[in-house]
């Protein structure tokens, strides 16, 4: 059964620069389905701080056929026995707004327990240059609200050059989640996330664009010192 993971390691300099125009990971690699080779940014961060981009933080994405097919990435390959000394977390899908075309989003969907285990939450999408700016009012306000929601263990963006945008988080609950995407928060301005999906919806930021969630069927290693963000885990 396809999985995906989600891994987040620190490269030096050169490595993680040379790692935004050629992924790392090969479209050969067997049972490889796609994965996006992503800078991790600051949520919420102004667009010219330095915390905006973090050049050395990079994020994976990927889609594999089974468990099998991660495995023998992360154990045969430098990249991958890399990739192993960073944080990641494994991924059954359970639904999906939008499209993003590379990846190949299952049939058979995964169930949560019940709407207070935890959940994963991906957006990736690919950006119209000249809606960036459009894109960057809107966005901004709804990322600080992940980004301070008391229900997040872990939250971040990324992008992929050239016009790749991302974010990931985790959710200690689906409820929690799924109260902010409606804007049922108790927290100031809690309408933002809607008001900016609305604001899509006249026009579009991107020529693709998905939302994807997850649950997390296991989660390894240490992200800047800190573990067990999942926590069921």
């Amino acid at each position: 059964m396809t999985i995906f993971s989600y891994h987040l390691i620190e490269l030096p300099f050169l490595m993680a620069i040379k790692g935004m125009f050629s992924n790392p990971i090969s479209k050969k690699t067997k049972g490889l389905i796609h994965s996006e080779n992503m800078t991790v940014m600051t949520l919420g961060s102004p667009i010219l701080s330095p915390s905006r981009i973090l050049i050395g933080q990079v994020a994976i994405f990927a889609q594999w056929e089974n468990e099998i097919a991660l495995d023998e990435y992360l154990e045969k390959t430098n990249f991958g026995r890399r990739l192993v000394k960073g944080w990641y977390v494994r991924l059954a899908f359970i639904r999906q707004w939008g499209k993003f075309t590379e990846f190949k989003i299952p049939e058979h969907k995964g169930e949560l327990e019940k709407n207070i285990s935890p959940v994963v939450a991906v957006t990736i999408a690919r950006m119209k240059p000249l809606e960036v700016p459009r894109f960057i009012q809107w966005g901004r306000p709804v990322e600080k609200l992940v980004r301070d929601h008391s229900g997040t263990t872990l939250s971040l963006a990324s992008y992929g050059f050239p016009n790749i945008v991302s974010t990931f988080s985790i959710w200690k609950t689906e409820k929690e989640m799924t109260d902010m995407a409606h804007g049922h928060a108790e927290v100031p301005k809690p309408k933002r996330h809607i008001k900016a999906m609305k604001e899509r919806e006249r026009k579009n930021f991107h020529f693709e664009f998905a939302t994807l969630r997850f649950r997390p069927i296991g989660e390894f290693g240490t992200w800047k010192g800190q573990k067990n963000f999942i926590p069921s885990f």
